[in-house]
């Protein structure tokens, strides 16, 4: 290594190892990376998410703290606990996640410690939150374009948000995706499913995600295979049971499935919804192009930033032409072979961790050296 280990720190996530979403998976992508690579890293975690007591995870130093347990308090107040604590630690550089942390990036900064913001999409665009969440996260747009030292976005479309309306220079530096190929085995078992046999659609259950748009389109589908709706969500239980509600006995709800299960499930599909409209780069998204899967995807211009014409695209206003695009998808399955690898190549070439780490060990290195970050 050409200069020296930093000392990094990471916050505002729910933990790892990662058994909730996006940031999660990032969180551990990302650390046990940096770990590797000689440096040594800390990854903020909030206790109920915790399954089992563990001080370390694949070389990861862990600190467990409590959160307030409320919709609305959950992530700030964890990661205010987590700034106070990191405060009087010998970390160089936080990387902070989510924009609602924005106010919380000032107080390690003034003490001199390095901060780096992902901001991740547009929060306050999500129908789960009322006026007053929304308006916080508005502001916090603004304070994160004045409080950290630097501020990653994962899409060009939400960097190109933040320079049109605020005048902010960002770093775009996607997720990634891990090319993985598993053969069926217990999850496939335990959810009764063959090889290619069904649909696949992984999110947090949460309206703007769009599961029941997607159960909408596959209840007009003609075929034998099934849906596999995978995620769940806290403080949604009322959406979820409206989802459940569905009588096509074609569709599962086996809850949240991580780790080998999930990859069990990406890996056999017969074609990967997604359908998620706030956000940058999904994880899922990747981690399906990467595995080679047919995508069937809701068109924003995030999601097809991501894809680049590597799947077929659906628009949320019309159901009826969406189940009709499906249904040529289980039609003519071999018209479309040449998109799954046109997805593998994509992912291969754009949404690689390694260059993913890569690029924050620059922004970091900058940071440390003194330079001013600079937009991509």
């Amino acid at each position: 290594m050409s200069t020296p280990p930093l000392k990094i720190a990471i916050l505002g996530t729910r933990g790892i190892p990662a058994n909730y979403g996006g940031f999660e998976t990032f969180a551990e992508e990302l650390a046990t990376r940096l770990v590797r690579r000689g440096h040594t890293v800390t990854v903020y975690c909030r206790r109920h998410y915790q399954d089992a007591p563990r001080a370390e995870y694949r070389g990861v130093r862990l600190v467990v703290l409590p959160a307030v347990r409320h919709k609305y308090l959950d992530t700030v107040s964890h990661t205010a606990l987590s700034v106070c604590h990191a405060l009087f630690r010998p970390y160089q550089v936080l990387l902070v996640c989510n924009a609602a942390n924005a106010a919380l990036c000032l107080l390690p900064r003034l003490r001199g410690q390095r901060v780096v913001l992902n901001v991740d999409g547009l929060e306050r665009k999500r129908r789960k939150w009322n006026a007053l969440a929304r308006l916080h996260y508005r502001v916090s747009e603004r304070l994160a374009c004045l409080f950290p030292h630097a501020v990653v976005t994962d899409a060009v479309a939400i960097q190109d948000y933040f320079r049109r309306r605020y005048g902010k220079a960002t770093t775009m530096i996607p997720y990634g995706g891990g090319a993985f190929n598993r053969p069926p085995g217990p999850t496939l078992a335990v959810l009764g499913v063959e090889p290619g046999g069904y649909y696949l659609y992984v999110s947090r259950l949460e309206p703007e995600n769009n599961a029941r748009l997607v159960v909408d389109i596959f209840e007009r589908l003609r075929t034998g295979r099934k849906l596999l709706v995978v995620g769940d969500a806290p403080y949604n239980a009322a959406y979820i049971r409206e989802l459940r509600r569905t009588a096509d006995p074609r569709i599962c709800f086996p809850g949240a499935i991580y780790g080998e299960g999930y990859r069990e499930l990406v890996s056999n599909a017969h074609c990967y919804i997604h359908a998620t409209e706030v956000g940058g780069t999904h994880p899922a998204l990747v981690e399906n192009m990467a595995a080679g899967n047919l995508i069937f995807c809701l068109d924003t211009p995030e999601n097809s930033e991501v894809l680049g014409g590597a799947g077929v695209l659906f628009r949320a206003g019309d159901p009826a032409a969406a189940a009709a695009a499906l249904q040529a998808i289980e039609d003519e399955p071999d018209r479309f072979q040449a998109l799954r690898e046109d997805a593998r190549r994509r992912a291969a070439e754009n949404y690689d961790w390694e260059r993913v780490t890569d690029a924050y060990l620059r922004l970091f290195e900058s940071d440390r050296a003194g330079e001013a970050p600079q937009g991509n």
